[in-house]
């Protein structure tokens, strides 16, 4: 039996070279670092659940949401049936530069990272194709 996929959006922060990643509390990605979201809630539009979730997870407002990416993603039980099932939308968001980030709601912790350090946390796939893709666009521009 399959079941539909859930809609889940990510928002991306970024200041100086560095990505505000959370710290996961609970499934999927529990104990990995990633980029502050979850899943849609009745009604939202795949922005609206990221401005939203980043909100709850650090307390910073955002604006400006442009997507980046998409993300079809499944994680499989032992038997191998799928145990999750979730289409990401992932947005780079702006924020003021004074807003102060703070661990709350699904978030154990976070921390501002470089695309380097970025690359020694455990994080999805998706996390590091993301931060290399903006770090890739931003050296390329600048």
């Amino acid at each position: 039996m399959t079941s539909k996929p859930r809609a889940a959006s990510s928002a991306i922060l970024e200041r100086n070279g560095r990505f505000l990643l959370v710290l996961r509390r609970n499934p999927p990605s529990a104990d990995m670092y990633a980029f502050p979201g979850g899943r849609a809630e009745d009604g939202e539009t795949p922005d609206q659940t990221a401005l939203r979730e980043l909100e709850e997870e650090t307390g910073i407002r955002a604006y400006s949401p442009q997507l980046l990416a998409t993300y079809d993603l499944k994680a499989h039980a032992a038997d191998g049936s799928v145990s999750s099932h979730f289409l990401l939308s992932v947005f780079t968001v702006k924020a003021d530069a004074e807003a102060v980030a703070e661990a709350s709601d699904d978030a154990a912790a976070l921390g501002w990272y470089t695309v380097k350090e970025i690359r020694r946390l455990p994080v999805p796939q998706s996390v590091l194709e993301c931060a290399e893709r903006l770090c890739v666009q931003q050296y390329r521009r600048g």
